[in-house]
């Protein structure tokens, strides 16, 4: 388990260079340091965690709709993974098809979060995250 303050590293799996620097930039404006590594798809998202290259304990932010492996055949995929199946992620997207909010919280997703929604308010999405990961106890 986690100890609590141990550095939790951000794993960001997001296409969209527009919104990738969105997001590094609401993590800097909060001040938030966590180390941020970044995969543009589903299918690389899984080779870094496979590898190693995604040490534990991290957090996963991933994006719905992506070439080549998109956000919910990457939940497929890491929840059938013995060692990647108990990984927390929370989704960051533009979809509000209510079939993606079923599907990704059918594969245990910690959270759902639009991104056209959070607009202004998208530093509040990073503070409760900043929150999460400092209070609770992640598997290692």
């Amino acid at each position: 388990m986690q100890s609590h303050g141990e550095e939790v590293t951000l794993f960001l799996v997001e296409d969209d260079d527009i919104d990738a620097m969105a997001i590094e930039r609401s993590l800097r404006k909060q001040k938030i340091a966590n180390p941020l590594l970044r995969a543009y798809d589903g299918a690389q998202a899984l080779e870094m965690l496979r590898d190693g290259t995604v040490a534990k304990p991290y957090t996963i932010l991933l994006d719905i709709q992506m070439p080549r492996m998109n956000g919910l055949e990457f939940l497929t995929e890491l929840r059938k993974d013995e060692a990647l199946a108990d990984s927390v992620v929370f989704i960051l997207t533009t979809s509000e098809a209510e079939q993606d909010i079923v599907q990704s919280y059918y594969h245990h997703v910690a959270g759902y979060f639009v991104k056209n929604e959070a607009g202004a308010n998208f530093c509040n999405c990073i503070c409760m995250l900043d929150s999460y990961w400092k209070i609770v106890h992640a598997p290692v």
